[in-house]
């Protein structure tokens, strides 16, 4: 059972969708039968990769609404994400582009389960933090973390290695009608749209997934 979860390190909903999502997978009889691959998305490619300001001015511009209503935007998904056991701290966060933090995701996942640590350590940098997802610096420490080599990842980091294989997330995506994230397709005939509750994920696998073989009788 193949399914692949497009998201943005700097979507809070993803993060909560990924919480929710892990729990409904531990819950799951055949979760050793279940593939996870991260697929990547920007809510923001423009977003800049040096200077970015905070989350809550750049809400506020994109909807239109004073930074009071934008932070209690923030509050309402901080509240959410607390009762998932996530810790937010969305007044902190950075509008910071991206797309080398996804780089760095698929790099990790050449690595095999590192990827979804990888995943989880920066969305938490990102919502919790207020950490810079764009800068090197940052990028590497976090890396380093995980236990990625730190040599490789600078390596990785001063080229444009995939680069291709985001733009490919990007573009698989559109073929499969993804406009806003989290999104997750299951066997690439079945979308789940949104940090649905762990309990439809959890109808899911168990629907969509293998079933018990009938007893000859």
């Amino acid at each position: 059972m193949k399914i692949e979860i497009w998201s943005d390190i700097a979507c809070p909903w993803c993060y909560i969708g990924k919480a929710r999502f892990d729990k409904a997978l531990a819950e799951y009889e055949h979760a050793d039968a279940v593939e996870v691959s991260w697929r990547s998305f920007q809510l923001q490619p423009d977003a800049p990769r040096e200077n970015p300001v905070l989350t809550a001015s750049h809400l506020a511009e994109k909807y239109g609404v004073g930074l009071s209503e934008a932070h209690e935007m923030m509050a309402r998904a901080s509240q959410v994400a607390a009762d998932e056991g996530l810790e937010f701290h969305l007044d902190k966060a950075l509008a910071a582009n991206t797309f080398d933090a996804h780089r760095l995701v698929h790099f990790a996942a050449g690595k095999g389960e590192l990827g979804k640590e990888m995943m989880t350590r920066l969305m938490r940098a990102y919502q919790s933090e207020g950490a810079n997802v764009a800068d090197h610096e940052t990028l590497l420490k976090l890396a380093v973390e995980v236990g990625l080599d730190g040599t490789e990842v600078s390596q990785m980091l001063g080229s444009d290695a995939f680069a291709a294989e985001v733009r490919a997330d990007f573009a698989r995506g559109r073929a499969f009608g993804v406009s806003g994230v989290p999104f997750f397709v299951i066997d690439e005939r079945h979308g789940i749209s949104g940090a649905q509750p762990s309990e439809l994920f959890l109808r899911a696998l168990r629907q969509l997934g293998p079933q018990p073989q009938p007893t000859a009788g």
